[in-house]
């Protein structure tokens, strides 16, 4: 069957998006035509996007991989993609793949683009690789020892994904910190404890915040113990988050630690790539357990009138799947 269109989720305005119709051309040498499966849409980054919140500071350094248009919009933004490949190399021809690519039914990119999906993981779990590299990243960047105490506060995907690595270490004690009380079936499933916010465990050797609200990293600072380290793992876009360091900050000597995936921590550069850590995050991704971050799933022509719930944080949306027509 000849495909020479393809169909696309586009950012108009703030709070606005539709499907667009557009070329898709013929894959050529060393390049695959993938057809999607599934995708999912992230409630932190995309969504700043979405309300277009990405700060003009940021407008380069937050570019997509396979991004088209300019913030603030129109853009087709995204990085979770699921799909088959049905037009490239032979050893691509059939395979179910990730891509770092916006919302789209079928697209076009080099081979090196896609990474195949491990022997395993099912394509409808894979959705959460992007967050899973987050977490590894954050995880990485917070150095999380045998042994150490650990509260992880945000027990949405990431923050869960995050515990669930701490929890593995042996002799940790880790607690997944929340103000839900429905987050308790997700600690749960996962094997790991939870806590309400106002009920979080204190004098803690790591700290991982997650929530992407001020008030939970504000938090953090009061659940570390003396010489403790404290992760911000959250983006707050155009917003500013005010913290106490004028109380027991300094005299408590805490030390307070960006991470961020777009950029792999300085120690890991000389052996890993991005490449290498995706094919790790995919690995991981096989646990069933992990099937209990997936909150729902749509069509994706449903999109335009979804993803102003999913921006404003309607519910108890954990990551919403998104699904394509099946492969032919």
């Amino acid at each position: 069957m000849a495909v020479d269109t393809a169909t696309a989720f586009w950012t108009l305005a703030p709070g606005h998006g539709e499907l667009r119709d557009e070329p898709l051309p013929a894959p050529g040498e060393g390049e695959v035509r993938v057809k999607a499966r599934f995708g999912a849409v992230s409630r932190g980054t995309e969504a700043l996007v979405f309300q277009g919140r990405v700060p003009e500071s940021e407008w380069q350094r937050m570019r997509a991989p396979f991004q088209a248009g300019d913030f603030p919009w129109p853009v087709k933004y995204g990085y979770v993609s699921v799909g088959v490949v049905e037009a490239g190399p032979d050893e691509l021809l059939g395979r179910e793949v990730f891509c770092l690519y916006p919302h789209q039914d079928r697209y076009v990119v080099p081979a090196a683009a896609v990474t195949p999906l491990p022997a395993g993981l099912p394509a409808a779990r894979a959705v959460l690789a992007a967050n899973m590299e987050t977490a590894i990243n954050g995880c990485w960047d917070a150095e999380p020892r045998v042994g150490d105490r650990i509260a992880v506060i945000g027990a949405g995907v990431v923050g869960a994904l995050v515990a669930w690595l701490c929890a593995a270490i042996p002799g940790t004690r880790v607690c997944l910190v929340d103000v839900s009380p429905a987050r308790a079936e997700l600690a749960l499933a996962l094997g790991v404890e939870f806590r309400l916010a106002d009920r979080a465990p204190a004098d803690n050797d790591l700290v991982i915040h997650a929530s992407g609200n001020p008030e939970g990293l504000r938090q953090a600072l009061t659940l570390a113990g003396d010489e403790a380290r404290v992760v911000e793992m959250s983006w707050y876009g155009d917003r500013e988050a005010s913290l106490p360091l004028g109380e027991a900050f300094h005299s408590r000597r805490l030390r307070l630690i960006g991470s961020q995936v777009g950029r792999l921590p300085a120690e890991r550069m000389p052996r890993w790539d991005h490449r290498r850590r995706l094919a790790l995050a995919l690995d991981l991704l096989r646990d069933p357990c992990l099937d209990a971050l997936i909150s729902g799933e749509s069509d994706f022509h449903e999109l335009p009138v979804l993803m102003p719930r999913l921006a404003a944080g309607a519910g108890e949306v954990l990551c919403h799947r998104l699904r394509y027509a099946s492969p032919d």
